[in-house]
């Protein structure tokens, strides 16, 4: 019998948490997802080096400070305004909207802050600026195919939302 590695190439299906500053809980899940390890699949580099030649059944601690994780809080993308100048929809706390520039870039925004008549949006990620913590276990592994090293994900599971 053959012990199955997380290495370049194979397919890899994970569950995991996202632990923020505080510890409490960001994100966490308990379905196994899949993502081809070595293969341009999105994943923090951290978190993947992590991976590298873990077993199914084995479980990784990472920690990840803005720089490696989701960026450092830029104060260019929050803005206030009077919420009268908000349409009605978006007037609570996680209210999203996209906005796009004139090249055409498009940029989601969230509520975050509502005071008085103020109303605050956010365009950072919501953990942009903290150092997180990603625990996962690794479920299993397996070989993958040409078009799922070609796509960087397996072809029966959803992408990995690690970044």
């Amino acid at each position: 019998m053959s012990l199955k590695k997380v290495a370049r190439n194979k397919v890899v299906y994970l569950t995991y948490s996202i632990i923020d500053q505080n510890g409490d809980v960001f994100e966490q899940y308990d379905i196994p997802i899949g993502y081809v390890h070595g293969a341009n699949s999105g994943l923090f580099e951290k978190i993947e080096a992590a991976l590298n030649n873990k077993s199914p059944g084995d479980r990784i601690e990472v920690s990840l400070p803005p720089a490696d994780g989701f960026g450092l809080h830029q104060p260019e993308l929050t803005f206030t305004d009077t919420i009268d100048n908000v349409p009605p929809q978006f007037r609570h706390i996680g209210a999203a909207v996209t906005f796009e520039n004139d090249q055409g870039e498009s940029k989601e925004f969230r509520v975050t802050r509502i005071e008085g008549d103020k109303l605050t949006i956010d365009g950072n990620h919501a953990l942009a600026g903290q150092t997180v913590n990603f625990i996962v276990n690794i479920v299993d592994v397996r070989d993958a195919t040409p078009d799922e090293i070609a796509n960087g994900k397996p072809e029966d599971a959803s992408a990995p939302r690690l970044h």
